[in-house]
């Protein structure tokens, strides 16, 4: 019996308001994360530390939800290839390089930063052939990349511009657009997000483990303060939630739309660190924003299309 026309197409339309719940929470959560890890860097903790600890707690309260739903992590050959290489590029590598960039360009610049995934993970997209070519996409990707070289091009020209840091911040949404891909490419057959989620992030603590063990890193937390403790506490609950949105979003919006959490982000981020941590708003926020806003409307515009 074939489905009535008002049944199949309501599903896609429950389908795009969940993927845009997911994509606004997740968003505000991505946009809060940076900030806290600003605050981290106030109090004496080191990225490395910081980042380890707070996937760590994320990890174990994702797990316990994932035992009381009777849905733990599957450990088989492909699952763990998968934890690992989404845990490297998605979550330790891209995070990591965020977290130790942001004291010294700023947690805004970062949340700008973490906008540009979705014209990487489009044109990837495209070269996999996960998305067919259409010009209002490409319109927004160039849109988008324009923006994104208005505010690289404000931070260089400034008088105390960190050079190294502004080009390893950029590296960090090439890792993300590498893992928004890879997780739908080789996402296990069978498996839910809630599932995978705990396992990718406790596949990200062990990697940075191994990474405090290495001579001049240190896991260690400053003794004597509740701040940090604090801190890591608040993270750890902003980590599992952003994942496991980040997993639903995949599911159900795929990689491209995935990918606009950090322009979510952003618009959580930038204001949080202009009014409340006090930095100085980037050079060329104003057009660099209007250009990348521009960009994501046509990707989405252009999206909509492609489903109708």
């Amino acid at each position: 019996m074939q489905p009535s026309k008002a049944r199949s197409g309501a599903l896609p339309k429950q389908k795009r308001l969940a993927a845009f719940i997911y994509l606004v929470a997740g968003g505000a959560l991505l946009g809060l994360s940076t900030n806290v890890a600003k605050l981290a860097g106030d109090v004496q903790l080191s990225p490395l530390a910081f980042l380890f600890w707070s996937i760590t707690g994320a990890a174990l309260i994702l797990l316990v939800v994932a035992a009381l739903r009777s849905n733990l992590p599957p450990v088989t050959g492909r699952t763990l290839e998968y934890y690992l290489v989404s845990a490297l590029v998605g979550v330790a590598g891209s995070n990591l390089i965020f977290f130790s960039a942001i004291p010294h360009i700023g947690a805004g610049f970062v949340a700008l930063v973490i906008t540009l995934p979705p014209l990487l993970t489009y044109v990837g997209a495209l070269i996999v052939r996960l998305e067919r070519f259409q010009m209002m996409r490409a319109m927004g990707v160039m849109s988008a990349l324009a923006g994104a070289i208005t505010l690289a091009a404000h931070k260089l020209s400034a008088p105390d511009a960190d050079y190294a840091w502004i080009f390893l911040a950029l590296a960090g949404p090439v890792l993300l657009a590498i893992g928004n891909l890879y997780r739908t490419l080789r996402w296990p057959a069978g498996v839910s997000g809630d599932a995978l989620a705990p396992g990718m992030l406790i596949a990200a603590a062990a990697l940075l483990f191994s990474v405090g063990l290495l001579p001049g890193f240190s896991l260690g937390i400053p003794s004597g303060q509740r701040l940090p403790l604090l801190l890591i506490a608040l993270q750890s609950m902003v980590f599992a939630g952003q994942f496991l949105l980040l997993f639903l979003l995949q599911k159900t919006g795929g990689p491209v739309l995935l990918s606009l959490l950090g322009s979510v982000g952003a618009v959580v981020g930038v204001p949080v660190a202009i009014v409340i941590q006090g930095e100085a708003a980037p050079e060329g926020l104003l057009p660099g924003a209007l250009l990348i806003g521009a960009g994501i409307a046509l990707l989405n515009v252009g999206k909509a299309k492609q489903i109708s």
